[in-house]
């Protein structure tokens, strides 16, 4: 029955846009990440991301990141500037304590700017929580 299909709450697992220095372009770029804050690490973590509004879309990325380990963080991508103008979505599915979890995660559009960095923990870089 339904009501016996346990749904688990996903807690200590973020996605982050970090602005970071290009040492190849000599230019900042905007990167995402996952962060595992848990005390156990996240396996076969799968990261699949796309931009959206109304008609305008981006294609869908699929990102197979694997193990994170606890209290560590992995890139998944790189964000284009002109993407930013969209609303980006990043549903994340990963197994933990022998069950599958997964969340979606959103950058609202216009809200990756320079005035909304704050640092980041465990990554200790300027960058912006996803919601």
């Amino acid at each position: 029955m339904k009501k016996d299909i346990e749904i688990p709450i996903v807690k200590d697992v973020h996605v982050a846009i970090i602005r970071e220095w290009n040492e190849e372009f000599l230019d900042k770029d905007w990167n995402a990440y996952i962060i595992n804050d848990r005390e156990t690490a996240i396996e076969m973590t799968m990261v699949v991301s796309k931009g959206y509004e109304g008609d305008r879309k981006t294609s869908i990325m699929r990102h197979n990141i694997g193990i994170v380990e606890p209290k560590s963080f992995k890139k998944i991508e790189v964000v284009q500037e002109d993407v930013l103008t969209l609303n980006n979505e990043f549903y994340v599915t990963f197994f933990a304590d022998n069950k599958l979890y997964e969340k979606r995660f959103v950058f609202n559009k216009n809200s990756v700017i320079e005035a909304n960095l704050s640092t980041i923990p465990l990554i200790e870089k300027e960058g912006i929580f996803a919601s």
